[in-house]
């Protein structure tokens, strides 16, 4: 007879994404097995996911796997994966800056990390994209403190803040800025930027492929042949940036740029890649508001560039704001990307088991 496993885990709101956080040594250590046991959890491949914790959205389908780290100066190591909704494909190319937003929260519920006081700092190394991240904790005596009065566009209400900075965000994938050494290229005749900032992008004007760039993520969606053109264009994009083939796979992101309409420095809708986001990435607003500040890049003549070295870059999406606290050197097409950092807010929203089914924990096949 068939018997179910459970496997501790935390289901948490990372700030505008949502998934169970796992601490790695309670999943299989084998990549195949492990994603067979994440497949199950969320209940993937299916459209409803109803059969396990996924919420049937990309934003919904994603996993952080948190451990102690063994890594000088580094509390934890965070692997995200990406769940396809209706594949059986588990996707650990990409990070995630939202479900990194509970990743201190969690290392702190986990032991992993003692409180310090009122703020706990966390610092993380990302192994999606090999790089640091220190994330500022609000805490108190009794541990992770949740309530607080923060709002991020995209999520009701309001709570305690996670402030996220992000080191060693240039070349996340490729080893550089711009990967081909170009500010601008062509791909099936559109202009592109081809860019690099804790995330690979391929970032093109809403103009020039027909759209305003304010255009609401379920309009964006219906337009199949937005999407189809939009695929070749970054499965070719993926190719020059030195990625290989990336169909199937969710990097490069997209993104496509408007002038803004509001108080913010740019407009952006972002792509994962397939379905528009509801909000904003983080990794993704790191890049985008990189692009927005390169002279030369696709977004000359739509961005407002504020001067300075440090800079809070505001990108305009369909839920609102998001803001980046920019570092850079120099200025101009020459502009050097030092770090950045974003106010995300988390939540603990259950913990317990998840269960699967026995014999995936056992060495067996789906």
């Amino acid at each position: 007879m068939s018997r179910q496993s459970a496997i501790p885990c935390i289901l948490m709101r990372g700030g505008t994404s949502k998934g169970p956080y796992f601490v790695t040594g309670d999943l299989p250590p084998d990549p195949a097995a492990r994603d067979r046991v994440l497949l199950a959890a969320m209940g993937s491949p299916d459209a409803r996911q109803i059969d396990g914790l996924g919420g049937a959205d990309p934003l919904t389908s994603k996993v952080a796997m948190v451990n102690r780290s063994a890594r000088e100066g580094i509390d934890v190591d965070y692997l995200f994966a990406q769940v396809s909704v209706a594949d059986a494909v588990v996707d650990t190319s990409p990070s995630c800056g939202n479900v990194l937003a509970g990743v201190g929260p969690f290392a702190i519920e986990r032991g992993m990390v003692p409180v310090t006081g009122e703020e706990t700092l966390v610092t993380i190394y990302n192994t999606n994209t090999d790089s640091r991240i220190e994330a500022v904790v609000r805490t108190d005596g009794r541990g992770v403190v949740y309530d607080g009065d923060t709002a991020i566009d995209g999520v009701p209400g309001t709570a305690a803040p996670v402030r996220l900075n992000f080191m060693d965000i240039v070349g996340s994938k490729t080893g550089r800025l711009l990967p081909t050494g170009r500010l601008t290229e062509t791909i099936e005749g559109v202009e592109v930027t081809l860019i690099d900032v804790a995330v690979p992008m391929m970032i093109f004007r809403a103009q020039d492929l027909g759209k305003t760039g304010h255009e609401s993520p379920a309009e964006l969606d219906a337009d199949r042949d937005f999407f189809a053109l939009m695929e070749a264009m970054r499965r070719i994009a993926g190719e020059r940036m030195g990625l290989g083939d990336v169909a199937g796979r969710v990097i490069p992101k997209v993104a496509m740029l408007a002038a803004p309409r509001g108080q913010g420095h740019v407009a952006a809708r972002y792509f994962v890649p397939h379905k528009t986001h509801g909000a904003f990435a983080v990794t993704g607003a790191l890049c985008v508001s990189s692009c927005a500040m390169l002279a030369g890049s696709v977004s000359d003549g739509l961005a407002r560039r504020p001067e300075g070295d440090d800079r809070l870059i505001l990108i305009e999406h369909p839920a609102g704001l998001i803001d980046v606290a920019l570092k850079t050197r120099g200025g101009g097409a020459n502009m050097e990307i030092v770090s950045g950092g974003v106010i995300r807010t988390a939540r603990k929203l259950m913990q317990g088991e998840v269960f699967v089914p026995g014999h995936l924990l056992d060495g067996g096949g789906a």
